[in-house]
């Protein structure tokens, strides 16, 4: 950091060297950045689309980063980088409150909108969401590096959550450290007395917790790739209300292109749930498909490469249905598609493999209204990847008694320190769920749930 009324000049890649060197790119999902010259940067491009910024606007990102203690991530955009500070009780609206702000290496601009997992024993190994983000106005001077250089910096900022003067102030210069300084907001139009970040959780990026981040991440993260490239999406594109308009715009059958694919749908208007008494609605096939497309971001994640068994209802709920395996002939092309080895004459030779959402919407218009995914992959077929324990009551039982079996599940796993997800199952089951490592067989991992 220079020296007050040093000369606050640097290129964006120097200022990304003590970043750089403190993270192992081979092991965190960070990204290395990629400045270029003139101190502009190329964007990864995660939840939400990058917006190209009006010319002469600054931004600014404010992460909430559950590492080895909580606190907020300040950073404002100067000259190519980030400049950040960690704000261990979060920035504020409130005019009366003073936050202990530490000044910490520059970022990359492709942090801008890092929201994922570090992973634990990295440098700052915890989750990260995206609380608060927008432009920003800096006020006094005309160099930002000039302002952190001599301790002061004005910034009016415009997010989501935060608005208005955020005022920076040095106030202990530590040699080859961390310097400290101080945080608050000014007295202005949007200060509000009492408020508290911490009532204010969730993502502006993804609306979700850091909990739920950290559960179930968006995008996975590749140091190695190009900034442009670097966010890698784990879970498909929303289809648009354009695509889901035009699905209603035909008649009994046609060809609807959702999510990049056309897909042929018929009998549109036949029913498949009959309405549970005079005064429902019925459930016509369009509305399933319809629906098949609003969950397909959200489902293919769990359904990607594996084999897939369909139960099938051409004729609606209301009527017999019956399994079906085989991908038939007439299937389109570019479907995904998984060949048995280990077929017997007779025996399902290829199945389906929903690896895109509009493979959901074409098994929903083949009348399959039960999905079964197979618990192993194609990669492995032989070596599930969940142990699957079936609570199916009997006619007698009540689903109380239903709920006190699965809370004796979810004890006897907790005891064995081992995590597992319930899931509802037909009409009154339960299943649950337990994530196994590779490398076991179906043997073996039947024979560890009867012994549990």
């Amino acid at each position: 950091m220079p020296r007050r009324g040093a000369k606050a000049e640097s290129s964006p890649g120097d200022r990304l060297t003590r970043y750089r060197t403190m993270r192992d790119f081979d092991r965190t999902p960070e990204p290395a950045g990629a400045a270029s010259e003139g101190g502009a940067a190329s964007e990864a491009s995660p939840s939400r689309e990058t917006e190209s910024r009006p010319d002469g606007q600054l931004r600014f990102v404010v992460q909430r980063h559950r590492a080895r203690r909580l606190h907020y991530d300040l950073r404002f955009e100067m000259n190519g980088t980030l400049a950040s500070w960690a704000v261990p009780k979060g920035p504020t609206l409130d005019p009366k409150a003073r936050r202990m702000a530490i000044h910490v290496e520059d970022h990359p601009i492709e942090y801008l909108h890092f929201e994922g997992v570090i992973p634990a024993g990295e440098y700052g190994g915890g989750d990260v969401i995206v609380w608060d983000t927008g432009t920003w106005e800096l006020h006094g001077v005309d160099d930002p590096l000039k302002a952190v250089a001599d301790g002061e910096l004005h910034a009016e900022v415009h997010g989501e959550k935060l608005r208005g003067r955020l005022v920076l102030v040095r106030t202990n210069r530590e040699e080859g450290g961390q310097d400290q300084w101080m945080l608050l907001h000014k007295r202005d139009d949007f200060a509000v007395e009492g408020w508290d970040p911490e009532e204010h959780p969730k993502s502006v990026l993804s609306g979700r917790t850091n909990d739920e981040v950290k559960a179930d991440p968006d995008f996975m993260w590749r140091s190695d790739l190009p900034a442009a490239e670097a966010a890698i999406r784990l879970r498909p594109e929303a289809a648009s209300e354009d695509e889901i308009a035009a699905l209603d715009e035909l008649g009994e059958s046609g060809i609807w292109s959702i999510f990049g694919r056309d897909v042929k749908v018929t009998t549109l208007d036949k029913v498949m749930f009959e309405g549970r008494d005079t005064s429902s609605e019925s459930i016509t096939k369009r509305d399933l498909i319809r629906y098949a497309a609003r969950i397909a971001p959200t489902v293919v994640p769990y359904l990607r490469g594996r084999p897939l068994n369909m139960h099938r209802y051409p004729n609606g709920a209301m009527n017999k249905g019956f399994w079906h395996k085989q991908l038939p002939a007439h299937a389109p092309e570019w479907l995904a598609r998984w060949d048995n080895p280990d077929a017997d004459p007779g025996e399902t030779e290829t199945y389906i493999v929903v690896d895109e959402p509009a493979a959901l919407v074409w098994v929903a218009n083949y009348g399959a209204l039960e999905w079964h995914a197979w618990t192993s992959t194609t990669e492995n077929p032989h070596e599930p990847t969940y142990a699957l324990l079936d609570i199916d009551p009997g006619d007698d039982t009540t689903w109380d008694e239903t709920l006190l079996l699965a809370r004796l599940h979810r004890d006897a796993l907790a005891h064995l320190r081992v995590r597992a997800y319930p899931k509802l199952t037909g009409r009154r089951g339960l299943q649950v769920w337990i994530p196994i490592e590779p490398g076991y067989t179906f043997e073996e991992t039947r024979a560890w749930a009867e012994r549990l």
